[in-house]
C-alpha cells in the first residue's frame, strides 16, 4: 500500500511538490547564507525581525563606506520566487543584491515575507505592507530603532523595487499607498519592476504560441491563489475587471525591465503601455534586455547584461525628481 507521504496531491513543476499527508517538498530556493560583510563588494548586511507576531524579517544592506553625513537613497526590495520559494537569505539573492547595493550606492531593505502554500495569499502582500509601515517608523521623528535606517537612509529618496512576484507586489503596494495614512509618512519617489509577474486568462504575445510555459505559469498561479477568478484575479492581472486604475500609483517614476526570452515579457510591456495611457502623472521607462530569460541576473550577476541592468537601476535610484 502506498503511504500518503508518497502520494502527490499537487506538483508545482519544477519547484515544489505537495503530498497528501500535507508534507511540502521544495526543490529550489531553500539554501541560506548568513548576513555580514561581503568581501567582493564591500557591502555590509544584517538581519532583523520586523514583525515579531508573524516572524516577518528583513535583510538590510549598506555600503561599507556609507557616512551618516551623506545619506543614501533607500530601496525597499521584494524578492521573487512565485510567492512559494526563496528568501532574503537565498545565496542567489544575497549575491545579486550585494552587487546592486555596491553599484547603486544605496541602503536596501530586502523583505522576507511568508510563503505559500503554508501562508496563502494575500499573506505576502500583508507582510510587505507591514514592512513599509516598519520602514516608515524611521522617517522624521518616528520611533523606529534601526540605526542603519536612521543614520544612513535618505527618506526624501525612497524607492520600491522587486523582481518577478516581488515586482508584482510593488505595483499593489504603490496603489494601496495612494491616499493612505502611510503615504503621509513614506513618500515613494520611484518603483523599479524587474521582470514583473503579471498574468491573465487570455494569452498575449508569445504566450499564444508557447503552450508549455503558458501551462506552467497557469499552474503556479492557481496553486498559490485558488481564487474563483483564476488567472484574472486582480492580484495577478492588473487589468482584470475590478482592478484599480494605474492612474493611482503613488510615485513619480516607474522603471519596467523585461527580458526578451521571458514568458512574462509581453505582460511587462503591456503594463508599461497601459501605464502611459492611464492618466498617471509620472514618467515611465521600459528597458528590454536581449538574449536573457526570467531573473537571469539572480542566477549570474556577473554577466555583462546583469552589470548593465545594475547600472540602469543605479541611474534610476540616483535621479530624484524634486
Amino acid at each position: 500500500m502506498v503511504s500518503e507521504k508518497a502520494q502527490v496531491s499537487h506538483d508545482v513543476f519544477p519547484y515544489l511538490r505537495v503530498y497528501k499527508d500535507g508534507t511540502i517538498e521544495r526543490f529550489a530556493g531553500t539554501e541560506v547564507v548568513p548576513a555580514g560583510l561581503d568581501p567582493e563588494t564591500g557591502v555590509f548586511s544584517k538581519d532583523t525581525v520586523i514583525v515579531p507576531e508573524t516572524r516577518v524579517s528583513a535583510r538590510l544592506y549598506r555600503p561599507s563606506l556609507a557616512k551618516a553625513s551623506q545619506k543614501l537613497p533607500l530601496v525597499i526590495y521584494f524578492h521573487g520566487g512565485g510567492f512559494f520559494i526563496s528568501s532574503t537569505a537565498d545565496p542567489l539573492y544575497h549575491r545579486s543584491l550585494n552587487k546592486l547595493v555596491a553599484e547603486a550606492n544605496i541602503v536596501l531593505v530586502s523583505v522576507d515575507y511568508r510563503l505559500a502554500p503554508e501562508n496563502s495569499l494575500p499573506a505576502a502582500y500583508e507582510d510587505s505592507w507591514a514592512a513599509l509601515n516598519w520602514v516608515a517608523a524611521h522617517a522624521g521623528e518616528g520611533d523606529g530603532k534601526e540605526a542603519w535606517l536612521k543614520d544612513y537612509a535618505d527618506f526624501g529618496r525612497v524607492f520600491l523595487g522587486g523582481d518577478s512576484c516581488g515586482a508584482n507586489m510593488t505595483h499593489h503596494l504603490t496603489l494601496k499607498l495612494k491616499g493612505s495614512e502611510l503615504s503621509r509618512e513614506l513618500k515613494i519617489e520611484g518603483v523599479a519592476m524587474i521582470h514583473p509577474y503579471f498574468w491573465g486568462q487570455d494569452p498575449v504575445g508569445v504566450e499564444k504560441i508557447d503552450h508549455v510555459r503558458r501551462s506552467m505559469v497557469d499552474n503556479w498561479w492557481t496553486f498559490i491563489c485558488p481564487s474563483h477568478k483564476g488567472c484574472d484575479d486582480p492580484l495577478i492581472n492588473p487589468f482584470a475587471d475590478g482592478s484599480p486604475s494605474l492612474e493611482g500609483l503613488a510615485c513619480n517614476r516607474v522603471l519596467v525591465i523585461v527580458a526578451d526570452k521571458d514568458i512574462l515579457r509581453d505582460r511587462g510591456k503591456l503594463y508599461y503601455e497601459k501605464l502611459l495611457s492611464s492618466g498617471w502623472k509620472g514618467t515611465a521607462k521600459l528597458v528590454e534586455i536581449r538574449g536573457e530569460d526570467h531573473v537571469f541576473h539572480i542566477f549570474d550577476p556577473n554577466t555583462e547584461n546583469a552589470k548593465s541592468m545594475f547600472r540602469d537601476l543605479a541611474s534610476f535610484f540616483g535621479k530624484a525628481r524634486h
